[in-house]
């Protein structure tokens, strides 16, 4: 199994690249289509652990699903009351997605279920979903807010008007998910835009939305695609609304694209090209940031993803070298841009002056503490960062080599192999198997670009 990349420096990245289908969306897609009735067809699902999960927990629960070629799906819906007890625990992985949207979907079952990961899920927090599934009625256990996490079944949900303490797409999503079983609409109001690949896929599967502003009036129901919500907004859903199968198009992951972007900004002088790569605006803070920063940075062919019944807008995005300055980061940005953090944090250590992010403490609770473990590997790479406690300060300078250990965490492991094109040594990563979690192939792809980066495995040492 490979475990360690070893990356030495690089001149220049260029060429024309697709990066995987969206993690996100691929979750949602299998969910949504396993409660709808008739079958929904899923073209560039994400193969990934992480999604793979999603798909054998829906087995496990009755669901029909099968795979076609290397990024087909089909999945034939029971309909929303058509769920039947798993035999046993049902596995996560590293899967933090699909763990709290699974909470949601299975808080209203007439059975009991249990949901169970890997040594880095079971560290994370899930009472940011228990608790308001349990204001719904749900009946949660989890180990001191932790997984795993047990449902006991036959709870009456009830709809409830909750207002999110941080800006979680995936607690808003659990919600919405539970308030399909529940008596009543269910409101959720965000202190901040999320993206809001679930409000979009609801839709595309027949189920009735409505947005409102702050102020309280009414607003269509999530109106034209592309609108992003504003600070405050809220979304609701009535109870017991039925979902139909359809046909859905997965546009390239933004967030994988996210680390090409940052090296074409370090490195791209003829240009690279990411094609086909979702764009929907409550996930490209990043464009935004790195835009502040100086990037150049181009959209074209924006769209819907693969075909007019996508719920997607797609773009083919066009990046060149870029002379970077430091920024600070605009709050409201955060949320937008909160998985792409960790590759962020590259494009500020090879930028002139100094970076402050604040206002991101939700990052020390993903697969690491991504604020804590980029900060060591900065350091460690030469760079002045100090850690603060929602945030990093930073200042731009010359990156040397050296050993990074990315706690097994997918995104950090790939932030630093991006590092190697303003690194004056080899940069070496330890425990980057979880790679696969999100991101399958892109070692190969990293190579394909330009990148010296060689896989290897623990007895290679």
């Amino acid at each position: 199994m490979i475990d360690r990349y070893l990356v030495a420096p690089t001149a220049g990245v260029r060429g024309q690249i697709s990066v995987p289908g969206d993690k996100s969306i691929s979750h949602r897609a299998l969910m949504l289509g396993g409660i709808a009735e008739g079958l929904t067809e899923i073209e560039g699902f994400l193969a990934s652990a992480d999604c793979l999960a999603t798909l054998e927990a829906l087995r496990a629960l009755g669901v029909r699903v099968e795979q076609s070629g290397a990024t087909g799906a089909r999945v034939h819906g029971v309909g929303l009351a058509g769920l039947r007890p798993a035999a046993a625990a049902l596995d996560m992985g590293n899967s933090g997605t699909a763990m709290r949207l699974f909470m949601g979907l299975l808080a209203g079952q007439p059975f009991d279920s249990t949901l169970i990961g890997d040594a880095s899920l079971t560290r994370r927090p899930m009472q940011r979903v228990a608790e308001p599934l349990r204001a719904m009625g749900a009946r949660i256990d989890t180990h001191d807010g932790r997984p795993p996490v047990h449902l006991h079944g036959g709870a009456r949900l009830r709809g409830i008007d909750y207002v999110l303490p941080v800006a979680s797409a995936q607690v808003k999503s659990a919600l919405l998910l539970a308030g399909l079983y529940a008596q009543g609409r269910t409101r959720v109001t965000e202190p901040a835009p999320t993206r809001d690949h679930t409000e979009r896929m609801l839709r595309s599967f027949g189920v009735r939305l409505e947005c409102e502003s702050s102020a309280g009036s009414a607003a269509a129901a999530l109106a034209a695609p592309g609108a992003v919500a504003g600070v405050g907004a809220r979304v609701s859903l009535a109870g017991g609304q039925r979902l139909h199968g359809g046909r859905i198009s997965v546009p390239g992951d933004f967030s994988s694209a996210a680390f090409f972007l940052v090296a074409g900004c370090l490195g791209a002088d003829a240009g690279l090209t990411l094609r086909n790569v979702g764009c929907n605006p409550t996930r490209t803070g990043l464009l935004e940031l790195l835009r502040l920063m100086g990037a150049q940075i181009e959209l074209r062919s924006v769209g819907p993803a693969g075909s007019a019944d996508s719920v997607e807008p797609a773009a083919d995005i066009q990046v060149r070298r870029s002379p970077l300055r430091g920024i600070r980061v605009p709050e409201s940005l955060v949320p937008l841009a909160i998985d792409e953090f960790p590759v962020f944090f590259i494009a500020a250590a090879a930028a002139d002056g100094e970076t402050v992010v604040t206002g991101a403490s939700e990052l020390r609770v993903k697969e690491s503490d991504r604020l804590a473990v980029m900060a060591e590997g900065l350091t460690r790479l030469g760079i002045d960062c100090t850690l603060l406690p929602d945030g990093l300060r930073l200042r731009g300078g010359a990156m040397t080599g050296g050993r990074i250990d990315s706690h097994g965490d997918h995104r950090i492991a790939m932030a630093f192999a991006i590092a190697s094109l303003r690194a004056s040594a080899p940069i070496e990563i330890d425990d980057v198997a979880n790679v696969s979690t999100s991101f399958p192939g892109f070692a190969a792809l990293a190579r394909a670009v330009g990148l010296a980066l060689q896989d290897q495995s623990h007895d290679c040492a």
